[in-house]
């Protein structure tokens, strides 16, 4: 498979804290990549530092040979990077399908004037279904916002950063606040659509679903890369089980 993300020497810092220290990531073009590591380890950094919500203090950073360091958030995304939070912040005065409809229509707000005289809607909607549809919650698609559940909002998250239809999405614990039974459902649909070709890098704090699901995961420990490969090489690594399980 060929590289269609490269980070290398990746340093961030927080006035005198330093969160990354030359931390590197490959993302390969179709594959399932988790990011894993405890607590402060820095996978949400480099995330971030990824977006573009988060400037390094120095860093190499391609999406499909093209450098995007220098690139604002809105550049990026469009060139094809989309990003869930863990903490889920829909629109609550939209519908599920609003929700949805309206990421669809990025495109449309790159020129003003093409924006305010296009009133149709149709196109945003029907994209909206079909990415409702891949997170399995279409039926929820007229219900407001704020009668809905943690588990359908988790699912709404992802499907709005569907809709804008990336080559890489990645994702920022996703599984996170849900019970065993509705994570496992969500890393099963969120594999599905791994599978339909689609490139994921996740940060995860649920062990047992990364290891089910992903493809290859990236250790980070103390803002510093630990381990790479794949899932059970990794974790049999003495050094990953002492820094992760505490073993």
């Amino acid at each position: 498979m060929a590289t269609i993300l490269l980070a290398e020497s990746i340093t961030v810092k927080f006035g005198g804290v330093t969160a990354l220290k030359d931390v590197s990531l490959d993302v390969q073009q179709g594959e399932f990549l988790s990011l894993i590591g405890p607590n402060g380890a820095g996978k949400t950094t480099l995330l971030n530092t990824i977006i573009g919500t988060v400037t390094p203090v120095k860093a190499v950073l391609t999406l499909k040979n093209q450098s995007i360091l220098n690139l604002p958030t809105h550049k990026r995304i469009r060139l094809g990077l989309a990003l869930t939070h863990q903490i889920v912040r829909p629109f609550k005065s939209m519908t599920i399908l609003e929700n949805v409809a309206f990421a669809a229509g990025f495109n449309k707000v790159r020129k003003v004037f093409s924006s305010l005289i296009t009133f149709s809607r149709t196109l945003e909607k029907e994209k909206a279904i079909k990415f409702l549809k891949m997170v399995d919650i279409e039926q929820y698609k007229d219900q407001e916002v704020s009668k809905m559940p943690l588990g359908v909002l988790k699912r709404l998250e992802v499907a709005r950063a569907l809709a804008v239809e990336p080559q890489i999405l990645l994702l920022d614990e996703p599984l996170a606040g849900l019970n065993s039974q509705e994570a496992g459902k969500l890393a099963d649909t969120v594999k599905s659509i791994s599978q339909q070709g689609l490139t994921i890098v996740m940060i995860e704090h649920n062990l047992s679903e990364v290891l089910r699901i992903s493809d290859r995961i990236y250790v980070l420990d103390n803002g510093r890369n630990l381990a790479h490969g794949e899932p059970e090489t990794v974790m049999n690594q003495p050094e990953v089980r002492a820094a992760y399980l505490g073993v």
